[in-house]
Protein backbone atom coordinates (compact mmCIF):
# COMPACT_ATOMS: atom_id res chain seq x y z
CA UNK A 1 0.00 0.00 0.00
CA UNK A 2 1.36 3.83 -1.02
CA UNK A 3 -0.11 6.14 1.51
CA UNK A 4 0.01 10.34 0.75
CA UNK A 5 1.86 11.67 3.70
CA UNK A 6 4.01 14.71 4.46
CA UNK A 7 3.50 15.52 1.37
CA UNK A 8 3.70 12.66 -0.95
CA UNK A 9 3.43 9.13 -1.44
CA UNK A 10 5.10 6.38 1.06
CA UNK A 11 5.10 2.79 1.46
CA UNK A 12 2.95 1.92 4.07
CA UNK A 13 5.79 0.98 6.45
CA UNK A 14 7.56 4.09 6.07
CA UNK A 15 4.59 6.31 6.05
CA UNK A 16 5.17 9.00 9.15
CA UNK A 17 2.75 11.01 11.49
CA UNK A 18 4.37 12.68 14.40
CA UNK A 19 3.49 10.69 17.64
CA UNK A 20 2.66 14.38 18.99
CA UNK A 21 -0.17 15.43 16.26
CA UNK A 22 -3.13 16.36 17.65
CA UNK A 23 -5.32 14.04 16.00
CA UNK A 24 -3.77 11.48 17.47
CA UNK A 25 -3.45 12.73 21.26
CA UNK A 26 -6.63 14.16 21.41
CA UNK A 27 -8.27 13.77 18.34
CA UNK A 28 -7.96 16.90 17.10
CA UNK A 29 -8.90 16.29 13.17
CA UNK A 30 -11.56 15.52 10.49
CA UNK A 31 -11.89 13.23 7.88
CA UNK A 32 -13.93 11.71 4.53
CA UNK A 33 -14.26 8.41 3.00
CA UNK A 34 -14.54 8.44 -0.28
CA UNK A 35 -15.64 5.06 -2.73
CA UNK A 36 -13.33 4.32 -5.25
CA UNK A 37 -14.56 2.19 -7.95
CA UNK A 38 -13.16 1.34 -11.19
CA UNK A 39 -10.26 3.83 -10.32
CA UNK A 40 -12.60 6.73 -10.14
CA UNK A 41 -13.85 8.72 -6.93
CA UNK A 42 -17.15 9.30 -6.24
CA UNK A 43 -19.00 12.34 -5.35
CA UNK A 44 -15.17 13.69 -4.46
CA UNK A 45 -16.64 17.25 -4.74
CA UNK A 46 -19.15 16.79 -1.53
CA UNK A 47 -17.00 14.85 0.00
CA UNK A 48 -14.44 17.97 -0.03
CA UNK A 49 -16.85 20.44 1.02
CA UNK A 50 -17.78 18.58 3.63
CA UNK A 51 -14.12 17.88 4.78
CA UNK A 52 -13.80 22.11 4.60
CA UNK A 53 -16.97 22.18 7.09
CA UNK A 54 -15.98 20.41 9.43
CA UNK A 55 -12.27 21.64 9.90
CA UNK A 56 -14.02 25.07 10.37
CA UNK A 57 -16.19 23.80 12.55
CA UNK A 58 -13.48 22.62 14.52
CA UNK A 59 -11.43 25.84 14.48
CA UNK A 60 -9.10 24.40 11.81
CA UNK A 61 -7.54 26.11 8.58
CA UNK A 62 -9.34 25.13 5.15
CA UNK A 63 -8.30 22.34 3.44
CA UNK A 64 -6.09 23.23 -0.20
CA UNK A 65 -9.12 21.67 -2.39
CA UNK A 66 -6.57 21.28 -4.95
CA UNK A 67 -3.82 19.93 -2.97
CA UNK A 68 -6.25 16.95 -1.96
CA UNK A 69 -7.38 16.20 -5.38
CA UNK A 70 -3.81 15.92 -6.39
CA UNK A 71 -2.96 13.58 -3.20
CA UNK A 72 -6.19 11.56 -3.93
CA UNK A 73 -5.50 11.20 -7.70
CA UNK A 74 -1.44 10.13 -6.84
CA UNK A 75 -3.18 7.11 -4.02
CA UNK A 76 -5.45 6.19 -6.61
CA UNK A 77 -3.05 5.31 -9.28
CA UNK A 78 -0.19 3.79 -6.63
CA UNK A 79 -2.94 1.66 -5.39
CA UNK A 80 -5.17 0.20 -8.41
CA UNK A 81 -8.68 -1.40 -6.64
CA UNK A 82 -11.77 -2.37 -8.75
CA UNK A 83 -13.65 -1.42 -5.16
CA UNK A 84 -11.96 0.45 -2.48
CA UNK A 85 -12.34 3.07 0.85
CA UNK A 86 -10.42 5.95 0.19
CA UNK A 87 -10.03 7.81 3.70
CA UNK A 88 -8.79 11.38 3.42
CA UNK A 89 -7.66 12.56 7.27
CA UNK A 90 -6.86 16.30 7.94
CA UNK A 91 -5.51 16.80 11.52
CA UNK A 92 -4.66 19.75 13.82
CA UNK A 93 -0.80 18.72 13.05
CA UNK A 94 2.29 18.38 15.46
CA UNK A 95 1.25 19.94 19.05
CA UNK A 96 1.79 20.45 22.52
CA UNK A 97 0.36 17.69 24.95
CA UNK A 98 -3.00 18.70 25.90
CA UNK A 99 -5.88 20.30 23.99
CA UNK A 100 -3.57 23.56 22.75
CA UNK A 101 -3.26 23.63 19.16
CA UNK A 102 0.71 23.87 17.87
CA UNK A 103 1.60 26.22 15.48
CA UNK A 104 3.42 23.93 12.98
CA UNK A 105 0.46 23.60 10.63
CA UNK A 106 -2.33 20.53 9.81
CA UNK A 107 -1.69 17.08 8.50
CA UNK A 108 -3.38 15.70 5.45
CA UNK A 109 -2.56 11.52 5.50
CA UNK A 110 -4.27 10.21 2.36
CA UNK A 111 -5.19 5.97 2.23
CA UNK A 112 -6.62 3.45 0.08
CA UNK A 113 -7.62 0.11 0.89
CA UNK A 114 -9.54 -2.78 -1.19
CA UNK A 115 -13.00 -3.87 0.07
CA UNK A 116 -16.16 -5.61 -1.23
CA UNK A 117 -19.75 -4.91 -2.08
CA UNK A 118 -22.03 -5.03 0.71
CA UNK A 119 -24.85 -7.82 1.06
CA UNK A 120 -28.07 -6.21 -0.02
CA UNK A 121 -29.59 -6.64 3.53
CA UNK A 122 -27.91 -6.83 7.16
CA UNK A 123 -29.35 -6.26 10.77
CA UNK A 124 -28.60 -3.59 13.12
CA UNK A 125 -29.56 -3.36 16.53
CA UNK A 126 -30.57 -0.39 18.96
CA UNK A 127 -27.80 0.45 21.75
CA UNK A 128 -28.14 2.39 25.23
CA UNK A 129 -25.82 5.56 24.26
CA UNK A 130 -27.20 8.12 22.85
CA UNK A 131 -25.55 10.82 20.23
CA UNK A 132 -25.46 14.73 21.90
CA UNK A 133 -27.50 16.86 19.59
CA UNK A 134 -26.46 19.97 21.35
CA UNK A 135 -21.94 19.34 21.68
CA UNK A 136 -19.35 21.48 20.44
CA UNK A 137 -18.87 19.09 17.30
CA UNK A 138 -22.15 17.26 16.83
CA UNK A 139 -22.45 17.46 13.07
CA UNK A 140 -19.11 17.52 12.19
CA UNK A 141 -16.38 13.82 11.35
CA UNK A 142 -13.83 14.17 13.57
CA UNK A 143 -11.96 11.48 14.02
CA UNK A 144 -13.00 11.28 17.90
CA UNK A 145 -14.95 8.00 16.96
CA UNK A 146 -14.21 6.29 20.43
CA UNK A 147 -17.80 6.02 20.89
CA UNK A 148 -18.27 4.54 17.30
CA UNK A 149 -16.21 1.93 18.40
CA UNK A 150 -17.64 1.07 21.12
CA UNK A 151 -21.65 0.82 19.83
CA UNK A 152 -19.87 -0.78 16.68
CA UNK A 153 -18.14 -3.32 18.81
CA UNK A 154 -21.75 -4.17 21.05
CA UNK A 155 -23.24 -4.52 17.24
CA UNK A 156 -20.79 -7.00 15.74
CA UNK A 157 -21.10 -9.04 19.47
CA UNK A 158 -24.72 -9.30 18.71
CA UNK A 159 -24.27 -10.50 15.34
CA UNK A 160 -25.22 -7.11 13.48
CA UNK A 161 -23.00 -4.89 11.18
CA UNK A 162 -24.61 -1.59 12.70
CA UNK A 163 -25.70 -0.05 15.98
CA UNK A 164 -28.43 2.44 15.73
CA UNK A 165 -28.71 5.45 18.28
CA UNK A 166 -31.29 7.56 19.85
CA UNK A 167 -30.47 11.49 20.63
CA UNK A 168 -30.46 12.86 24.10
CA UNK A 169 -34.41 13.05 23.82
CA UNK A 170 -34.69 9.39 22.96
CA UNK A 171 -35.54 10.75 19.00
CA UNK A 172 -33.95 8.60 16.39
CA UNK A 173 -30.73 9.73 15.10
CA UNK A 174 -27.95 7.52 12.99
CA UNK A 175 -25.91 4.39 13.04
CA UNK A 176 -22.37 4.30 13.99
CA UNK A 177 -21.33 5.17 10.02
CA UNK A 178 -24.46 5.51 8.39
CA UNK A 179 -27.82 7.54 8.18
CA UNK A 180 -30.94 5.64 8.73
CA UNK A 181 -34.10 5.96 6.93
CA UNK A 182 -37.74 4.23 7.41
CA UNK A 183 -40.74 3.39 5.73
CA UNK A 184 -44.18 4.36 6.99
CA UNK A 185 -47.63 3.94 4.48
CA UNK A 186 -45.20 3.65 1.62
CA UNK A 187 -43.42 7.04 2.49
CA UNK A 188 -40.00 7.59 2.94
CA UNK A 189 -38.57 9.16 6.64
CA UNK A 190 -35.22 10.33 7.80
CA UNK A 191 -34.12 12.24 11.11
CA UNK A 192 -33.34 15.76 10.06
CA UNK A 193 -29.69 17.15 10.96
CA UNK A 194 -31.13 18.71 13.94
CA UNK A 195 -31.33 15.45 15.55
CA UNK A 196 -27.62 15.84 15.74
CA UNK A 197 -26.57 13.10 12.81
CA UNK A 198 -24.06 13.78 10.59
CA UNK A 199 -25.25 14.91 6.99
CA UNK A 200 -24.27 11.53 5.22
CA UNK A 201 -23.17 12.29 1.71
CA UNK A 202 -25.33 9.08 0.16
CA UNK A 203 -28.02 10.48 2.41
CA UNK A 204 -28.45 13.86 0.43
CA UNK A 205 -28.08 12.14 -2.76
CA UNK A 206 -30.85 9.29 -1.46
CA UNK A 207 -33.22 12.25 -0.96
CA UNK A 208 -32.16 14.14 -4.04
CA UNK A 209 -33.08 11.05 -5.86
CA UNK A 210 -35.50 9.00 -4.40
CA UNK A 211 -37.59 11.27 -2.46
CA UNK A 212 -37.72 11.02 1.47
CA UNK A 213 -39.17 13.65 3.93
CA UNK A 214 -37.22 14.72 7.24
CA UNK A 215 -38.89 14.07 9.97
CA UNK A 216 -38.57 13.64 14.02
CA UNK A 217 -39.07 10.38 14.73
CA UNK A 218 -38.61 8.43 18.23
CA UNK A 219 -36.42 5.79 18.41
CA UNK A 220 -39.09 2.76 18.95
CA UNK A 221 -40.63 3.95 15.29
CA UNK A 222 -37.89 0.84 14.34
CA UNK A 223 -40.65 -1.54 15.82
CA UNK A 224 -43.63 -0.72 13.59
CA UNK A 225 -41.42 0.89 10.40
CA UNK A 226 -42.75 -1.26 7.20
CA UNK A 227 -39.04 -1.27 6.07
CA UNK A 228 -35.91 0.14 7.02
CA UNK A 229 -32.79 0.77 4.76
CA UNK A 230 -28.83 2.98 6.08
CA UNK A 231 -26.82 4.85 3.87
CA UNK A 232 -23.35 5.28 3.77
CA UNK A 233 -20.40 5.38 1.18
CA UNK A 234 -19.76 1.98 1.28
CA UNK A 235 -23.39 0.51 2.08
CA UNK A 236 -24.59 3.11 -0.88
CA UNK A 237 -28.49 2.30 -0.02
CA UNK A 238 -28.72 -1.09 1.90
CA UNK A 239 -31.48 -2.74 3.24
CA UNK A 240 -32.32 -3.98 6.96
CA UNK A 241 -33.82 -7.48 7.68
CA UNK A 242 -33.52 -7.37 11.22
CA UNK A 243 -33.85 -4.50 14.13
CA UNK A 244 -32.49 -6.05 17.34
CA UNK A 245 -34.91 -9.09 17.92
CA UNK A 246 -37.65 -7.85 14.97
CA UNK A 247 -36.98 -9.53 11.47
CA UNK A 248 -38.64 -7.70 8.21
CA UNK A 249 -39.45 -10.69 6.47
CA UNK A 250 -38.80 -10.01 2.74
CA UNK A 251 -36.08 -6.59 2.96
CA UNK A 252 -35.25 -5.27 0.92
CA UNK A 253 -39.13 -4.22 0.65
CA UNK A 254 -40.30 -2.51 -2.55
CA UNK A 255 -39.96 0.61 -1.82
CA UNK A 256 -35.77 -0.15 -0.46
CA UNK A 257 -35.55 -1.94 -3.80
CA UNK A 258 -36.24 0.63 -5.53
CA UNK A 259 -34.30 3.11 -3.93
CA UNK A 260 -31.26 0.58 -4.25
CA UNK A 261 -31.73 0.34 -7.70
CA UNK A 262 -32.75 4.60 -8.47
CA UNK A 263 -29.39 5.12 -6.58
CA UNK A 264 -27.23 2.32 -8.34
CA UNK A 265 -28.04 4.05 -11.49
CA UNK A 266 -27.80 7.76 -10.96
CA UNK A 267 -24.60 7.24 -9.23
CA UNK A 268 -23.59 5.24 -12.76
CA UNK A 269 -23.88 7.98 -14.73
CA UNK A 270 -22.77 11.12 -12.37
CA UNK A 271 -19.44 9.89 -10.36
CA UNK A 272 -19.54 13.71 -8.84
CA UNK A 273 -22.88 14.91 -8.58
Amino acid sequence: MRIWTGGGLRDADDARLSVLDHGLTVGDGVFETVRVAGGRPFALTRHLDRLTRSARGLGLADPDHDAVRRAVAAVVEANPVELGRLRITFTGGPSPLGSDRGDDGPSLVVALEGTTRRPDSTAVVTVPWTRNERGAVTGLKTTSYAENVVALARARGEGASEAILANTVGQLCEGTGSNIFVVLDGRIHTPPVASGCLAGITRALTMEWVGAQETELPLDVLERADEVFLTSTLRDVQAVHRVDGRELPGAPGPVTAKAMRVFDERAAGDLDP
